[in-house]
C-alpha cells in the first residue's frame, strides 16, 4: 500500500503511520505543525527513517498535488479538533476543515482519481442525542463550529464521489484516547484526565460525573482505518467508530485513579463548558461490524494502562 496521511504528525495520524509502517506500507505524511493542534515530530520517532514527511499545509495546492500522486489511499485526518478553539477562531476552523478538505479532493480529481479517501470525521455531527446508542441514520444536528465544519467536509466529499467517482469512506470518531496525544489542552478527555493525574493534580470533573461518553483506544481506531482502506465494501459508506459502550466521567476517572492513586474532584461547570456539553453519547457500531471484520479489542483498563505507561516513559515530549 502507498498511503498519504494528512495530519500525520498528530495523534491519530501518527499512530496510523506507525501501524502502516509495521505492515510494510509506503507512507507519506503531510502536516503543517500548527501550534496547539497536536502535531509532534516525536510521534514518529521510531519510524522517521521509514516515512517521507512534508512539513506543509494541505491548502498549498502545489504540495498537496505532489503528495497525492501515485497513492493508493489517502487518510485525510488533518483538521482543527479543539471545540473551544473552533468557537474562538471560527475562520481558522472553516479554512482548515473546509478549504483543506477541498484542496485534497481537487488534488485527487486532477492527479489521482483512483485513490481512495478515508476521512476522519466526528460523532459531534449528531449533536445532542435523545436516543442511545446513536446510529448513522440519526439526524445530524452539530452544535459547535468544529462539528459543523466536519459535517460540511463530509458533504463535500459526498459531492466529489457523485460527480467525479472519488472512492471514499467516512468514519465518525468518538472520544479516541491513547499514546501520542498532546497533553496540554483539555480536548481529548481521557488524555486530559491522565495528564492531570500524572502531573500530581486531582482529576477535575464538571457536574455530577454521570454523563457518559463512548471511548475507543487509538490502536483499535487505526485498525478500522486500515480495514476500510483495504475493504471495497466500505466504499461510499459512513461508519460510527467507537466501542459501543457508554462510560461515565466518574467511572473513567476512577479507572485512572486506580492506576495512579490520584484524587478525583467534582467541580461546577464553567459557562462555556455548559454551553458545549452535548450530553450522553454512545455509538451504535453495528454497521461497521456487519460490513467489515473490525471490532474493538482493547478494554478500558487495558487502554488506560498502555496510555499511562507510554507517558511515564515519554513525559518530556508531551508536557509542553
Amino acid at each position: 500500500m502507498k498511503a498519504l496521511i494528512t495530519g500525520g504528525l498528530g495523534f491519530v495520524g501518527s499512530n496510523l503511520a506507525n501501524k502502516l509502517v509495521s505492515k510494510g506500507a509506503e507512507v507519506t505524511i503531510i502536516d503543517s505543525l500548527v501550534p496547539g493542534l497536536g502535531g509532534n515530530r516525536f510521534n514518529i520517532d521510531k519510524i522517521k527513517d521509514k516515512v517521507t514527511v512534508y512539513e506543509a499545509d494541505i491548502r498549498d495546492k502545489k504540495i498537496i498535488g505532489r503528495c497525492v500522486k501515485n497513492k493508493d489511499v489517502i487518510f485525510h485526518i488533518a483538521g482543527q479538533v479543539d471545540h473551544k478553539r473552533s468557537i474562538k477562531y471560527p475562520y481558522e476552523d472553516v479554512d482548515i476543515r473546509v478549504n483543506g478538505t477541498l484542496s485534497v479532493l481537487e488534488a485527487c480529481r486532477k492527479y489521482n482519481t483512483s485513490a481512495k479517501i478515508i476521512y476522519s470525521s466526528t460523532r459531534g455531527v449528531y449533536g445532542e442525542s435523545a436516543k442511545l446508542p446513536v446510529s448513522e441514520d440519526a439526524p445530524a444536528k452539530p452544535k459547535v463550529m468544529y462539528s459543523i465544519t466536519s459535517l460540511a467536509a463530509e458533504n463535500i466529499i459526498g459531492m466529489y464521489e457523485k460527480f467525479y467517482d472519488v472512492k471514499e469512506t467516512i468514519l465518525r470518531l468518538v472520544n479516541i484516547y491513547g499514546p501520542r496525544h498532546q497533553m496540554k489542552y483539555s480536548y481529548g478527555i481521557v488524555n486530559y484526565f491522565i495528564m492531570q493525574a500524572l502531573s500530581g493534580k486531582p482529576i477535575t470533573i464538571m457536574g455530577t460525573g454521570k454523563i457518559q461518553r463512548d471511548l475507543l483506544f487509538v490502536d483499535d481506531a487505526c485498525d478500522a482505518f486500515v480495514e476500510c482502506a483495504e475493504n471495497p465494501s466500505t466504499d461510499g459508506e459512513i461508519f460510527n467508530l467507537g466501542s459501543g459502550r457508554g462510560v461515565s466521567f466518574i467511572e473513567l476517572a476512577n479507572e485512572i485513579k486506580n492506576a495512579t492513586n490520584c484524587r478525583v474532584d467534582l467541580v461546577g461547570y464553567t459557562k462555556i463548558e455548559k454551553q458545549l456539553e452535548p450530553g450522553d453519547f454512545v455509538a451504535d457500531i453495528t454497521k461497521i461490524k456487519k460490513l467489515t471484520s473490525w471490532k474493538p479489542k482493547t478494554s478500558l483498563d487495558g487502554g488506560i494502562k498502555k496510555t499511562i505507561d507510554f507517558y511515564k516513559k515519554n513525559k518530556k515530549h508531551y508536557w509542553q
